[in-house]
């Protein structure tokens, strides 16, 4: 597994893939398995659930201090995602990247469309399923939302791959039909991109 010393030079690393996919897991490995790399907190509008963690999960804020920020251009990024919003803060992750640091961003195609936009330099990774009848299984097995909301997501999902792969601004495409195997690439497509 490449690991490796902080690299000089920094690297924006966007990471997406539709619900289900196992990007959070893919993203949580990265994260841990090179060193000094940092994990973008999102900011957003949606409701705090029990499993979140302030500050880890996201920064939870109010839609006025949300419209606030967009307005003062301190966001990277920022999207509606099924009624509520969310956004990267611009600030933190170019100090980040300024110190050096791999810093992750996990985003939706939106998202990520936007931030390469702005930041041609950002290594966009779009985590795929093996196939639909796969995703649909692993959203059901998350046993969070009823089968309309599963349904609403899968259909969600699979206009977000078709953006993904049309859009030409993601940089590789990776298959998650193993999740050992899914780790390894991203992190042998980051060591290369950071090598030059």
């Amino acid at each position: 597994m490449p690991t490796g010393e902080v690299d000089s030079a920094g690297l924006l690393l966007i990471i997406s893939g539709p619900s289900g996919v196992g990007k959070t897991t893919i993203t949580r490995a990265v994260e841990r398995a090179i060193k000094g790399s940092v994990f973008s907190v999102s900011v957003t509008t949606r409701p705090k659930t029990v499993a979140d963690v302030e500050g880890v999960d996201y920064r939870f804020i109010s839609g006025d201090e949300f419209d606030r920020m967009i307005e003062q251009d301190e966001l990277l990024e920022h999207a509606d995602v099924f009624g509520k919003k969310y956004g990267t803060p611009r600030a933190w992750v170019e100090e980040h990247l300024g110190e050096g640091r791999l810093v992750i961003l996990e985003i939706d195609v939106e998202g990520a469309n936007q931030v390469k936009s702005k930041r041609p330099d950002a290594f966009a990774i779009f985590i795929e399923p093996p196939s639909e009848d796969v995703l649909l299984d692993r959203l059901r097995a998350r046993n969070r939302e009823d089968e309309d909301s599963i349904q609403r997501r899968f259909a969600e999902a699979k206009r977000e791959i078709a953006e993904a792969k049309s859009g030409g601004f993601y940089d590789a495409f990776i298959v998650n039909n193993n999740l050992e195997r899914a780790i390894e690439e991203t992190l042998g497509l980051i060591h290369e991109r950071r090598l030059g």
